[in-house]
């Protein structure tokens, strides 16, 4: 394995990252157990998750199985960079009115607290915000940062789904607090989805804020099972997304064939090649896929792969505005 610093923070972590989604969802908690000690095993020190992981009335779902894994000790927490977010609706009823999503130093301490009961663990390495709440004051959410940083409860702060515009705003109203601001921004950035690359890459290197590829492989399109469709692969098995990207996969998967290596793994190779970017969010369903993915921090691209890469997928070309104004 190989490893990066946490944006400008001295903080290393692994340039893969295990997310843990379908942990409780599409993975029951004895393969996520083996997952994640197959991660641990293979050098994946970093960890991603979130507390509305599990989903609606299973919101936390996740986060438990998170923790029932570090209660068995032998050293799991502390090998552990751990991640998780918050914004989202928890479904509990004692929020009343604050439960609807969003950011707010009312949710960011009931949510910490929630986080740190069903991971077992007395703090989190990064907190990130799941989304951006323009409604909700940078004042009101660096101070309460900044309180949970003092405790101990949290080391870095990070988030997740913000704009460009978001990222500077973020890092200016933190320099005003003295603090650090943001370590790192969790993005969708795929061959298929690369627009961050007219904004938010170019905002987060300047800033020195890593970036963690969310969705790699958009949704598993670009797993290799699109074009046949496997038992278990419902993300890729859209008919209607297939379509629309067909003569790319088909060409891509050709390309796979000559460099000899699956399509998701160069799907999440390319990803490492960008310069902003710290980690690919890998998120195997079973332990197969994640030892198959552990490959990629291997993977050399060359030039004239990356061209025809660019050539079946285009993205904006340069940064803006550069990329539409001249």
């Amino acid at each position: 394995m190989k490893y990066t610093s946490l944006g400008r923070s001295g903080l290393k972590v692994s340039n893969l990252c295990l997310g843990t989604m379908n942990f409780g969802v599409d993975t029951e908690e004895q393969e996520a157990f083996k997952i994640m000690d197959a991660a641990l095993d293979a050098g994946i020190n970093f960890f991603d998750t979130a507390n509305i992981y599990g989903w609606g009335e299973n919101a936390g779902k996740t986060e438990e199985i998170i923790g029932r894994w570090f209660a068995q000790g032998g050293g799991r927490r502390e090998k552990v960079v751990l991640a998780t977010k918050f914004y989202g609706d928890m479904h509990d009823p004692l929020d009343g009115p604050n439960r609807k999503e969003g950011l707010s130093a009312y949710k960011l301490r009931r949510h910490i607290e929630g986080s740190l009961k069903r991971l077992q663990t007395d703090h989190i390495e990064l907190y990130q915000m799941h989304h951006v709440d323009r409604n909700c004051s940078w004042d009101e959410l660096w101070e309460a940062f900044n309180v949970a940083l003092y405790q101990g409860k949290i080391g870095y702060v990070g988030s997740s789904n913000f704009a460009g515009r978001d990222l500077v705003k973020a890092q200016y109203e933190a320099k005003s607090h003295q603090m650090l601001g943001l370590v790192c921004e969790q993005h969708k950035y795929s061959l298929l989805c690369r627009l961050p690359e007219l904004e938010v890459l170019p905002a987060a290197e300047e800033l020195g804020i890593g970036v963690i590829a969310w969705s790699p492989l958009d949704g598993g399109l670009l797993s290799g099972n699109a074009l046949k469709p496997v038992e278990g692969s419902k993300r890729a098995n859209n008919p209607e997304r297939v379509e629309k990207h067909r003569t790319q996969l088909v060409q891509f998967e050709a390309l796979c064939r000559e460099l000899g290596e699956s399509e998701a793994n160069v799907a999440l190779a390319w990803t490492l090649v960008q310069p902003a970017m710290t980690a690919p969010i890998i998120g195997p369903r079973t332990l197969e896929q994640l030892t198959n993915a552990l490959r990629v921090v291997d993977i050399v691209l060359d030039e004239s792969t990356l061209k025809r890469l660019d050539e079946i997928f285009p993205g904006p070309g340069k940064s803006a505005p550069e990329a539409y104004a001249w």
